[in-house]
């Protein structure tokens, strides 16, 4: 498990107790392998697969580097499509893009663009993986969307350079996603559906909670859980 938490909440006292935590919880056959989740200008996160050294930039070009210069995979995590043509100006280029986040596309499908962008991407920096994750602030936010990774042994090096060399794919029930973010056109035309419908009904429930709170009504904790675990 490839634990990424936000960098902003951690000190060097909290980053060693997180780090000799994940350690005290592995062993042979499962690895908490810790990172950290990196903030940067305009609200963008990078994420550092495997890295746990604080950054003292906002820069994401800058935290690129500092994520690699400590060992560590930089994935940038759930881009915004107003984030796209920032990102290909980019000289310094991540090791991947997050193109299915199952909070921030949901549950049911990825955006098609995310994996577009990649491939635009992957003509700069050829090997530049689609990573497949999902953000778990509640409790019942699983959702299912799993990496698999090809490797010999459960050890920080060897699922790093698993990630690395693209040996893993994305799975959702019938889903096999490659590290390459390589779609079929069928893929793409039914994944860009499935968003559509889930943007509609998601804009719908948005709208709904907005006059809900004009109206001063609290919306009741067991219904707010019920919405995050489908949205």
């Amino acid at each position: 498990m490839s634990i990424t938490d936000h960098a902003d909440s951690f000190d060097e006292c909290k980053i060693s107790d997180y780090i000799n935590e994940c350690a005290s919880l592995s062993d042979d056959q499962f690895l908490f392998l810790s990172g950290l989740e990196y903030g940067c200008e305009q609200r963008m996160h990078i994420l550092g697969y495997g890295s746990t050294a604080l950054a003292d930039t906002q820069d994401p070009q800058k935290i690129i580097r500092h994520i690699e210069d400590h060992d560590g995979i930089a994935v940038i995590a759930h881009p915004k499509d107003s984030m796209f043509p920032w990102i290909e100006t980019f000289s310094v280029l991540p090791g991947g893009i997050e193109a299915w986040n199952t909070k921030y596309d949901g549950r049911y499908a990825p955006r098609p663009a995310t994996f577009e962008l990649l491939q635009r991407l992957r003509a700069r920096r050829p090997g530049m993986g689609a990573f497949y994750g999902q953000d778990l602030h509640w409790k019942r936010q699983f959702r299912g969307l799993f990496t698999e990774i090809q490797c010999e042994l459960v050890n920080r090096t060897e699922v790093l350079n698993a990630l690395t060399k693209g040996e893993y794919w994305g799975l959702k029930k019938d889903l096999h996603l490659p590290s390459s973010g390589d779609l079929s056109p069928e893929l793409a035309t039914q994944f860009g559906a499935r968003q559509a419908q889930s943007d509609k009904l998601r804009n719908f429930l948005k709208a709904g909670k907005k006059v809900i709170d004009k109206l001063g009504i609290t919306t009741p904790a067991a219904v707010k859980s019920h919405l995050r675990r489908l949205f």
